[in-house]
C-alpha cells in the first residue's frame, strides 16, 4: 500500500525523469537487470537508466563512471533512479526495506552465514546503507545485512526508511564511482582465494 501510494505521488517526477532520459540519453529509459532476491531466486530489477550504452563509445571497454551521464549522476545522488523499484515492490519481488539486491555473479562468493541475507526480500532502503551507503567494505556490509535479518521489526523498518530519506536529502555517503572505493565482490574474493592458494 505504501509503495502504491508513493508510486502514485511520484507520477509527475517519473514523467519528467523519463522524458529527460529520453531526450538526453535515448532509449531505453529503464535499466533492467536480473538480481537475486528472496531465497536467491532471480528477478528483473528496474531502475531509471543512468549510463550510456558501451556501443556508443565504439564498443571499447570503458568504466562505469565514464559511461554515467551528468543526468545519471544527479539521479543516483538523489536516488530518483530507484523510483521504478516501487514496481518491484508491488510485484512482491522487493520490499521497501531490506538488504540491497546485488549482482547474480556475486552468488558463488557469499560465505554461508552471509547467505542469510537472502532469507528476506531485498529492499530499496537497507540497514547497511544507512551506515555508510557506498563506503562500507563488503564484509561489514554483509554483517549488517545479517544483523537486520536477525532483528527485523516494523519499527526497525520505519527507522531505516526515515533515516534513508535524511541521508538521501543530504547526499551523505554518495560517491560517483563506488568501484573507486572497492572492487566488485567477485573480483575481490576470487583474487583473495588465488592469493591464499599460492601461500
Amino acid at each position: 500500500m505504501v509503495a502504491l501510494l508513493v508510486l502514485t505521488l511520484t507520477i509527475p517526477v517519473t514523467i519528467v525523469v523519463a522524458l529527460a532520459i529520453l531526450f538526453t540519453t535515448g532509449r531505453p529509459v529503464l535499466f533492467r537487470q536480473r538480481r537475486p532476491g528472496l531465497g536467491e531466486h532471480p528477478f528483473v530489477l528496474l531502475k531509471f537508466r543512468t549510463m550510456r550504452n558501451p556501443m556508443e563509445d565504439g564498443g571499447s571497454p570503458v568504466t562505469d563512471s565514464a559511461r554515467t551521464t551528468r543526468l545519471g549522476q544527479f539521479l543516483r545522488a538523489t536516488s530518483l533512479d530507484e523510483i521504478p523499484q516501487l514496481v518491484n515492490v508491488l510485484r512482491g519481488e522487493m520490499s521497501l526495506v531490506g538488504p540491497r539486491p546485488l549482482l547474480l555473479s556475486y552468488l558463488p562468493y557469499f560465505a554461508p552465514d552471509e547467505r542469510r541475507r537472502f532469507e528476506v526480500r531485498p529492499g530499496i532502503a537497507g540497514w547497511a546503507q544507512i551506515h555508510g551507503r557506498n563506503e562500507l567494505p563488503w564484509d561489514e556490509r554483509f554483517a549488517l545485512d545479517v544483523w537486520y535479518v536477525d532483528h527485523w521489526s516494523l519499527r526497525l523498518d520505519g527507522w531505516i526508511a526515515l533515516k534513508s530519506l535524511a541521508i538521501v536529502a543530504s547526499r551523505r555517503g554518495y560517491v560517483d564511482d563506488p568501484q573507486a572505493l572497492m572492487e566488485n565482490l567477485d573480483t575481490q574474493r576470487s583474487r583473495s582465494a588465488t592469493d591464499e592458494a599460492r601461500q
